[in-house]
Order: structure tokens, then C-alpha cells, then sequence
């Protein structure tokens, strides 16, 4: 299957947010009355806040998986230092799951990284999201326990850094 990475336009906007409920839901990260869902949900709140990507089936224009990058600065900039971005809610339909989707949307967050001359690039990661770490750890990402962090009472989160220097 070929797809294309580029930006999300309005159109986008429904199936990004669905896509992202869905694969954080159906993947046992979320349930279903979490605060966080209408985040997930809002793609238009992120486009305005980051930079908002997709990746497209090239024959069909279905939106496949879509990141959320922050660059320093920006409203969705949460664990990054100065100098790094953060990457955000990177989810895969899954339908498009163990076809390249996520990991090129993660290449495209590090290409625009390097673009705007910054250090690093950070995230946050729950411990159950295994297929999306081993991503990020061929990519170069480790591991930064010290910055792991717990946004409310019984939600940990792992941290992972890229270094480009």
C-alpha cells in the first residue's frame, strides 16, 4: 500500500479524530470515559495548537494515521526542553497497523525537527503501547526514565528522547 505524509487540512480533521479514539481505545490505552478521549478527538484544536500530520492512501485519499508535532513554543509542547519538540498522539487506523504508517509519520516529526534546527525531539508513551515504542527505539529514540511523569493519579507515562546533534 502507498500513502503520503503531508500536512492535515479541515477535511482531514473527522478522521483523524476518530482514527486516534480508535486506536487508543481499541488498543486498551484509554476507556471510554476518559477526559482524554474528546482530546484525542479534537484535531482541529491540535492543527491549531502544533503542526498536525497525516498519512494518505495514495489510492483511495483515506487518512491512515496522523502525529501530533510541537515545536518549542507551541500550545501542545509538553515534556520537550528548550531546543526540543515534542511529538504527540501519533496513532495508526488500525486496519493500516504493521504497514510503515507510524513509523513514517514519526520520520516526517524528525525531518521537521532537523528543518527548524532543533536539539531533540521528546515524548510521552504509556508502558502498554509496546508496538509504538519499538518504533521509536528503531528510530533512534532511548529511553529518559527521568522524565517519566504521572499526568493524574494512577496514569504513568514513559519518556523517550531522540538526540540530533
Amino acid at each position: 500500500m502507498g500513502f503520503t505524509i503531508r500536512p492535515a487540512v479541515p477535511d482531514d480533521f473527522e478522521a483523524v479524530g476518530q482514527i486516534t479514539v480508535r486506536a487508543y481505545l481499541g488498543g486498551g490505552h484509554l476507556t471510554e470515559g476518559s477526559t482524554y478521549v474528546q482530546t484525542l478527538a479534537d484535531a482541529g484544536r491540535r492543527a491549531a495548537g502544533a503542526e498536525l500530520w497525516v498519512a494518505v492512501d495514495d489510492a483511495q485519499g483515506r487518512v491512515l494515521g496522523t502525529v501530533t508535532f510541537a515545536a518549542p513554543g507551541t500550545a501542545f509542547h509538553e515534556i520537550a526542553e528548550a531546543g526540543e519538540a515534542d511529538v504527540r498522539m501519533l496513532a495508526v487506523d488500525p486496519n493500516a497497523q504493521g504497514q510503515g504508517v507510524g513509523a513514517a509519520l514519526m520520520v516526517r516529526c524528525v525531518e521537521r525537527a532537523r528543518e527548524l534546527g532543533l536539539t531533540a525531539i521528546a515524548l510521552s508513551t504509556q508502558p502498554s503501547m509496546r508496538a509504538a515504542h519499538r518504533v521509536y527505539e528503531r528510530l533512534g529514540f532511548e529511553r529518559v526514565p527521568e522524565r517519566d511523569w504521572q499526568p493524574m493519579p494512577g496514569i504513568e507515562l514513559l519518556a523517550y528522547r531522540l538526540d540530533l546533534t
